[in-house]
């Protein structure tokens, strides 16, 4: 059995303007997600949302052989992660149908075997 990190990355900001009928919609489709993975056996090791990226600590190696720590996300970008499923699954093709039809309902997603 293989392990899958499947990343949701979303533009913060955005998200947090979209119309009540917006996240019920997006609720939908994870509710739909969690319902295809459990048909095709895969199961959900973890997964959730994740605070904003403004509350992020970045950790880096410093010049001194210390951690430089700094406050925000690690990288600059209009999207951050805002939340993951840890899957695992001996089928990742299957997998993969799930995750297109879930990417298809207008989520974007990150799909990622983890090294073994």
């Amino acid at each position: 059995m293989s392990r899958y990190l499947i990343l949701l990355p979303a533009p913060e900001a955005e998200w947090a303007d979209l119309p009540p009928e917006e996240h019920e919609k997006g609720h939908r489709s994870h509710v739909q997600f969690h319902e295809e993975l459990r048909a095709g056996g895969h199961t959900i090791v973890t997964g959730g949302p994740l605070e904003g990226s403004d509350r992020a600590t970045s950790m880096r190696p410093g010049a001194d052989g210390r951690a430089l720590v700094t406050d925000g996300p690690f990288s600059e970008t209009a999207e951050q992660v805002v939340g993951f499923y840890l899957v695992e699954s001996d089928d990742e093709a299957d997998l993969r149908a799930v995750s297109e039809r879930f990417a298809a309902r207008g989520e974007h997603i990150e799909f990622r075997r983890m090294a073994e």
